[in-house]
């Protein structure tokens, strides 16, 4: 019997590495998006920024603002704005436990990062609390601190 072929890896589009340093990341979402073809074309050529780009529901929906995708490189006449609002595809149920988690918490939806999942586009969302400077100052602290301690093992055993 043949067997299932294996599931190749995600490749990741774009990353949102900001996201991370700004904010606590709590709960990450898989979201598909709606996007025209010349963006998909570009998005497949790693032509994205979601750096500044947030999350906002309006009328039960879900759409990302701010995410940058630039001109299809081989593009005739068809084109697209670059910085237009894109809805995401989510459940309700996945929508409605957003909306509780946003409006009555006062947290943020934050794409983290846009990869390609058998052949779709999907955008991992996430609830997120801004982190304070204190917060942001203690991250940097305990890096270093890791590096500093990776760097006196590798020393040690060579």
């Amino acid at each position: 019997m043949a067997e299932k072929a294996e599931r190749s890896p995600d490749r990741v589009i774009a990353d949102n590495r900001k996201a991370r340093h700004d904010f606590h990341l709590l709960e990450t979402f898989e979201a598909g998006i709606v996007l025209l073809g010349t963006e998909v074309k570009a998005a497949r050529e790693g032509r994205v920024n979601l750096r500044d780009s947030y999350g906002r529901i309006e009328n039960g929906e879900l759409f990302l603002y701010g995410v940058h995708i630039s001109p299809y490189s081989h593009r005739g006449y068809a084109h697209h704005e670059p910085t237009r609002p894109k809805k995401l595809l989510l459940h309700r149920a996945e929508i409605r436990k957003l909306i509780g988690k946003v409006i009555e918490r006062g947290m943020t939806l934050v794409p983290v990062r846009m990869y390609l999942k058998q052949g779709r586009i999907k955008v991992a969302v996430s609830v997120a609390r801004g982190k304070q400077a204190h917060d942001k100052r203690e991250t940097i602290r305990r890096r270093e601190i890791d590096r500093e301690t990776r760097a006196a093992v590798k020393s040690r055993q060579a």
